[in-house]
């Protein structure tokens, strides 16, 4: 049996099963890192799901005491949910995309064989994102993309008061606000005029949505600021960290966002490159191709 470099000897696979066709690549994977000689355990959830004999499952909470790395097989969602889970153990994350854009999961499912292989046997590129830690109505969760203060459900604006390390910044009635992380700054952030933030920056984007003041623009703060969001008017606000948890918020009530203490590890294959992968997704390169046709 071949033998695998020692920081990697146990690899965790974690797929999402409601994506049609995931089961049969996550048995092939799980075959293809067994031959490598690597001991593969799956996520709990992937295991009930796919029906895949012989490997152990643990929790995704417990991943990071049972492995050495974490394959996953979905889309930037399936990403986010199991980096929140193993995050605290430094664990690191591959992504093989089976979603749509894939700015995490950036690795082709034709293509990962050849990907794994390499970056298995020690050549890769490994990437640190910032995370935020939320504090609110004494509940606490963490996002990697972004924590979201939302208008409530009957429609009406609400008013934010927001502080930066005790300093009063503004006030603002809007439908919501934003704080993104680098890794978010491409989700719902961009999606309301934020700004592209590249990983390396040590920065989060306040982004306001539908502010009713056009002077509100998005912020960009060191991600050492402390920052804290007031409702100051707005019945049934709450706040979401990534979508996965939501704290209702009664008028007065404070979110305190600041960064979290552990960072996420991403490897990605040799010579990834941050901003190739922005024009490939997101195809900045469309136009002056089609301009370059045209004088030919």
């Amino acid at each position: 049996m071949p033998s695998c470099p020692p920081c990697f000897a146990r690899v965790a696979l974690v797929g999402r099963l409601d994506r049609p066709g995931i089961v049969g690549p996550l048995a092939h994977l799980a075959a293809f890192l067994t031959g490598r000689g690597h001991a593969v355990v799956l996520g709990s959830e992937t295991a009930a799901g796919t029906a895949l004999p012989g490997y152990p499952c643990v929790p995704a909470g417990e991943i990071g005491r049972h492995a050495d790395a974490v394959v996953v097989i979905g889309g930037d969602g399936t990403m986010l949910t199991i980096t929140r889970q193993v995050a605290p153990f430094d664990l690191p994350l591959i992504g093989i995309n089976q979603g749509r854009l894939g700015f995490l999961t950036d690795i082709p499912l034709a293509l990962m064989e050849d990907a794994l292989s390499a970056m298995l046997d020690g050549r890769f590129v490994e990437e640190r994102r910032t995370l935020l830690d939320t504090q609110v109505n004494g509940d606490r969760a963490v996002a990697l993309n972004d924590v979201v203060i939302n208008r409530g459900s009957g429609g009406s604006m609400i008013e934010v008061r927001v502080e930066i390390d005790s300093r009063f910044v503004y006030a603002m009635r809007a439908d919501g606000l934003i704080v993104a992380t680098p890794t978010g700054s491409t989700a719902y952030a961009l999606s309301a005029g934020g700004p592209i933030i590249a990983p390396d920056v040590p920065a989060f984007a306040l982004v306001p949505v539908a502010p009713h003041a056009l002077t509100h623009r998005p912020v960009a703060v060191h991600d050492s600021a402390v920052i804290a969001v007031t409702v100051q008017r707005g019945k049934d606000a709450s706040v979401h960290c990534d979508g996965h948890a939501r704290f209702p918020l009664d008028e007065r009530e404070t979110v305190i966002i600041r960064r979290a203490a552990y960072s996420a590890r991403f490897l990605h294959p040799e010579g990834h490159d941050y901003f190739a992968m922005l024009r490939s997704k997101l195809h900045w390169s469309a136009l002056p191709e089609r301009l370059a046709e045209n004088r030919e």
